[in-house]
């Protein structure tokens, strides 16, 4: 995987992209989800994690309550002792990672922690839900930084450019 590739494409297409979530706005809701679930197992039969993490090295996930609890037991920490340690209140009052890469993050890609990583963690690049609608501005912002989320969208480009 070639990031700094990726990186100044995604950054090239991104005006275009940024267009593209404006006529995706205008797409049937149910329609949308559905495209964006398609494209997602797709883009994914190419794209291995492993060999990109470039989420877990530049981007903090929030960090839920239920998250700050399940990791803290795991490494015998009190909730509070792993906040101290790992996280801050960001602008919007939500606790990320003080620090990226992920200090999670192993020499070889893997989450350490994989087991009781954070739900949104979990969840990333959120392009195979429900309510893509809801979501469009933060899968703008992922292309950015999820070369699977880049391909998402010059695939869907193709159908909705026009």
């Amino acid at each position: 995987m070639d990031l700094e590739l990726f990186q100044r494409e995604s950054k090239s297409d991104f005006p275009a992209n940024k267009k593209l979530k404006d006529r995706l706005r205008k797409v049937k809701p149910k329609k949308l989800d559905e495209d964006f679930e398609n494209l997602h197992e797709e883009a994914f039969e190419e794209i291995d994690c492993l060999e990109c993490a470039n989420c877990c090295k530049t981007t903090s996930p929030i960090f839920l309550q239920v998250d700050i609890d399940r990791l803290a037991k795991v490494f015998r920490q009190k909730s509070s002792a792993f906040i101290d340690e790992y996280l801050y209140r960001d602008d919007d009052g939500d606790y990320v990672l003080n620090s990226s890469p992920c200090p999670f993050l192993g020499t070889d890609n893997k989450c350490l922690v994989y087991e009781d990583r954070p739900k949104a963690c979990r969840e990333y690049p959120h392009t195979n839900r429900k309510n893509m609608h809801g979501i469009l501005g933060l899968t703008l912002k992922n292309t950015l930084v999820c070369p699977a989320v880049f391909k998402i969208f010059q695939q869907i480009a193709k159908d909705y450019r026009k």
